[in-house]
Order: structure tokens, then C-alpha cells, then sequence
């Protein structure tokens, strides 16, 4: 059980974010007030229905009503409110610094302009760092169920605006879409200077979290908990110090483990591997970055070393230079903890 002093821990302590999708950080209020703003009609009467439909039994059931949310936006406003909504949220649970996924071709596919989306999300990242003094990078992520052909034009696509971007990554549905599947676009992104991460392992198998190193030779796994059926691989991962992107509340939403006592977060701490907490789509999955550490550190009875490392962790897998990483980690240090 977690305590009141690992609660105020968790509370307090600085942390990165290596894994949020800004359109999944679209909460029922926002998006009333923006499809009100932009003249569309949702399917659901108030915010209240649209809160009770944020139940899943599968990650496909969640992305139709994801996608359906992103629907409403589609001016640099839109994007962004959203954002700074999202950055006000870490502002207040001491996450000082984000790596945000966007998903380009959601909007592209829907007529909206791709500056709308990089110009909102960038405004509102250059405003947050201003007022609160939060560092980001921005991911756009490729949709696995599109094709590579379409992940390929998206890409020639953000190159105008590539000196915004760290690293591309690759998300949506999991099953039938290996990453072999984009592997020569990936090769065009590695070949332009750009970092690749990849969603591998989460409803997919550890053989995916294999393939993302190996063919798309991304710098980290994002989830990755199917990791955990592969002792071979788990031993890979811990000697060449990958890191896994966690999820938590996600992976128990979408039923990737029926109870989170059943998470292998704490395995793979155990097993030395560079795993990390993150909150993956917050607004659908019932917590920002705090209520993510608190329900595993109650389920999996973690100690406070545990809270330090996943904290630690969250900045040796971040994109920041060694400058800036060294700075967090030492802020980690003189709490005293580990």
C-alpha cells in the first residue's frame, strides 16, 4: 500500500514524460467547449454521456472514440488549448519536462493543414516553457493501420518543419501491423538525422519489441510490457539499457493486464531495465502522471527507491542532453532518498 509520505514522494518528485499523445489528453469538458466553438455537433448529449462511453474492452474500441474526438479540432486554437490544458496538468504534478506525440495524419486525412497542428501544440509548449519553465520535444507518430506509402508522404510532408521534431514513432493498433511493416520508412527518418521510438509490446508480442530494435532500430520501446513473456529478451534489453515507455493505468483500461497487482512494471525494474511511468492517453485512461505512479506504487507495493528509479529512469530515457539530464537527476539526489 502506498502511504502518505510516498503519495507527497510522488507528488514532489520531478519527472519526465517519454509518452502522452496530446489528442489523448482531450478531456470531455475541452472538447464540448471546442466542437461548440467549431460548430459541430457531438454524438453524445453532454459531457456526462461522453465520460460514461470512456470504457474499453479492447485498444480498437478506444481508438474509434479517439479518433473520433480529434475530430473537432482544426484551427492553431484548438491545438493549442489542447496542449496547454495538457501542460497545466504537468505544471501541477511536478512533471517538468514532456516528449509529446502527435499524430499528424489524424488531422492531414481530415482536410486540416498541418501547420494548424504543429503551430498550436508548439505555441502552447513555448508558452508553458516561458511560464513555468517545462522543457518538451515533439514526436509525430505514423498510424500503424494506414499504410507505409501514407507514412512515407506524411513524413516528406513534416520535413518543412523538421527542425521542431527530435524523433519519429509509430502508433495505433497494434495487431496486424508488425513493425516490419514500416521499415523503409523508418530508414528514410534515421537517414534525415532523426531519433525513431515505436509502439511494440503492448496487445502485440515480445517479438515486436525484438523487430522495433532490430529493423527499425528505435532508440526506446514504447510500452513494451509483452517484454516480460521473453526472458531472453529481457536480458537484451537490460545489457544494451532500452528503455520501455510504461503505462499503466493505459494497460489496465485496455486490458492488457486484468488487475495492475498482475503488472510487470515491477519485474523489470527488478531485472534492471530502463523502465519508465508515463500516462499514454490520460483523458480516456482515468489519470495524468501522478495517479499512473500511485496506482502501481499501491498494487505492486513499491518502495520509495522504487519511485526514486522510475523518476531517475524517466530522465536517462529522455531526449534532453547530458546537460540537462545531469541537472534533474541531481534535483532527484538531494531529496535524499536513494
Amino acid at each position: 500500500m502506498s502511504n502518505r509520505k510516498q503519495v507527497e514522494l510522488i507528488n514532489s518528485i520531478p519527472k519526465a514524460e517519454l509518452h502522452v499523445h496530446i489528442e489523448g489528453t482531450f478531456e470531455p469538458e475541452l472538447m464540448f467547449t471546442i466542437a461548440e466553438r467549431n460548430d459541430i455537433r457531438l454524438k453524445y448529449k453532454s459531457v456526462d454521456d461522453l465520460r460514461a462511453a470512456y470504457q474499453f474492452n479492447n485498444l480498437q474500441e478506444f481508438l474509434d472514440l479517439y479518433y473520433a474526438g480529434a475530430y473537432v479540432l482544426l484551427y492553431e486554437q484548438d491545438f493549442y488549448d489542447l496542449t496547454l490544458a495538457y501542460l497545466k496538468k504537468c505544471h501541477e504534478e511536478k512533471v517538468v519536462h514532456t516528449e509529446i506525440f502527435f499524430d499528424p495524419q489524424t488531422h492531414t486525412q481530415r482536410g486540416v493543414p498541418f501547420k494548424n497542428v504543429i503551430n498550436g501544440i508548439l505555441q502552447a509548449c513555448i508558452d508553458a516553457r516561458n511560464e513555468w519553465g517545462i522543457t518538451y520535444r515533439l514526436i509525430p507518430n505514423f498510424l500503424r493501420h494506414l499504410s507505409e506509402e501514407d507514412a512515407i508522404k506524411t513524413f516528406k510532408e513534416s520535413l518543412q518543419f523538421g527542425e521542431l521534431f527530435t524523433a519519429y514513432g509509430l502508433d495505433s493498433s497494434e495487431k496486424g501491423h508488425p513493425p516490419a511493416k514500416f521499415k523503409k520508412v523508418f530508414e528514410m527518418v534515421r537517414a534525415e538525422g532523426f531519433l525513431t521510438v515505436a509502439h511494440a509490446g503492448e496487445e502485440g508480442p515480445a517479438q515486436n519489441v525484438w523487430d522495433a530494435i532490430e529493423l527499425l532500430k528505435v532508440a526506446r520501446i514504447d510500452h513494451g510490457v509483452r517484454s516480460i513473456d521473453d526472458a531472453i529478451l529481457l536480458d537484451e534489453l537490460a545489457r544494451i539499457e532500452m528503455p520501455l515507455t510504461v503505462c499503466p493505468l493505459s494497460n489496465l483500461k485496455l486490458k492488457v493486464v486484468n488487475d495492475m497487482a498482475d503488472h510487470p512494471l515491477k519485474k523489470l525494474l527488478d531485472h534492471n531495465i530502463v523502465a519508465t511511468v508515463n500516462s499514454d492517453d490520460p483523458a480516456y485512461f482515468g489519470g495524468y502522471m501522478n495517479a499512473n505512479f500511485q496506482s502501481v506504487t499501491e498494487a505492486l507495493d513499491l518502495t520509495n527507491e522504487d519511485i526514486v528509479k522510475l523518476a531517475v529512469n524517466s530522465f536517462k530515457a529522455s531526449f534532453l542532453s547530458d546537460e540537462e539530464k545531469q541537472k534533474w537527476l541531481y534535483e532527484i539526489a538531494k531529496l535524499g532518498i536513494a
